[in-house]
């Protein structure tokens, strides 16, 4: 297996890399993920970022594990999109509270035409703000991509959400090679990458490596990957076939050795410890900052699930000697000095 030093920033790594990490003694991964954590990332420092859901429920794709599907009987009813000043006023408050980026999410399979003015304002007035911006639309065109490119948005997130292999029994109204080709997009359009995925789908840890590969051999590595843990809702697809078998969630410790090997093979990227975190103990968290997890989202709701909240989070940094980071991440600071 190839030696994994502080100064590795590869794009080929292999499926047999990746599994001979996942099964590394747990001290020893962690201990490799911690060495090429503090050779690009500042220690014992998270990212705080804020998510809204600017337009909820009411779409048209099947995932499996969404709430906000068609598809599912989840109780979660379609809204419009929300006003552009509403939508400022929420950000001043999540920059209030210390978070450093905020993000918006729409439950649509791609935006119209006719919404792009208000997402446009609402990328100026944030940014207005001091604020970094990412938002998650669904798919889009290169046109698209080039006017939130041209407003001036910093990160745009689309999950894979699995494995190649897995993805079909998970989604059936897009293609993974569809995923890809909006990050193309995004990527041709100079905004940043936000992608990563869930695990504890019921999926095996083959899977696990196919979907830390696919992210680890991209031409350049996300700047940031969120990885979420399932939150099983009743009315989904996925939600009603893991609420009584719960050997299909995943194991804690996997978890973070997943956190652990996506520090390792992606070292540059922001690893985000995302949804899931509601019902981690703040055990398996500490142990998903040690594993290089260096950014989460904040407040008390994820889009329609809950999460920890801030007064939780804080006690729990508190605890841990965390602070909330303040710096530029490092692929966007390498990318400032390059262009310098």
């Amino acid at each position: 297996m190839t030696t994994v030093t502080e100064a590795t920033t590869r794009n080929d790594w292999t499926r047999g890399e990746i599994a001979a990490l996942f099964e590394l003694p747990f001290d020893e991964l962690m201990f490799r993920a911690q060495t090429v954590h503090r050779a690009h990332h500042a220690p014992s420092q998270v990212q705080m970022c804020t998510l809204l859901s600017i337009k909820t429920g009411g779409c048209p794709e099947d995932c499996g594990y969404c709430s906000q599907s068609v598809a599912a009987d989840s109780g979660v009813k379609a809204t419009k999109l929300m006003e552009v000043q509403s939508v400022l006023q929420r950000a001043a408050e999540a920059r209030d509270a210390g978070s450093q980026r905020f993000c918006m999410g729409a439950a649509w399979r791609n935006p119209k035409d006719r919404d792009m003015p208000a997402i446009i304002q609402m990328i100026q007035g944030v940014r207005g703000m001091g604020m970094e911006t990412c938002m998650t639309l669904g798919m889009l065109t290169p046109a698209q991509a080039a006017q939130l490119a041209e407003a001036g948005l910093d990160y745009y997130n689309h999950n894979i959400d699995t494995s190649p292999e897995r993805y079909g029994e998970v989604i059936t109204t897009r293609t993974f090679g569809e995923r890809l080709d909006t990050l193309e997009n995004v990527r041709q359009a100079g905004i940043n990458v936000c992608c990563g995925g869930i695990v504890g789908m019921g999926e095996t840890r083959e899977d696990r490596v196919g979907f830390v590969h696919a992210l680890a051999t991209l031409q350049r590595h996300p700047e940031s990957v969120p990885v979420n843990a399932l939150v099983p809702v009743k009315g989904t697809v996925l939600g009603d076939m893991l609420a009584d078998t719960p050997l299909a969630k995943i194991d804690e410790i996997e978890f973070v050795r997943t956190v652990a090997v996506a520090r390792i093979t992606m070292p540059m990227s922001m690893v985000r410890l995302s949804a899931g975190r509601e019902s981690m103990s703040e055990s398996t968290q500490a142990l998903c900052f040690m594993a290089g997890a260096n950014s989460i989202f904040t407040g008390d709701k994820l889009l329609t699930a809950g999460n920890r909240g801030d007064s939780a989070d804080a006690a729990l940094f508190a605890k841990l000697g965390v602070r909330p980071m303040v710096a530029e991440e490092p692929m966007r600071q390498r990318m400032c000095e390059a262009a310098e």
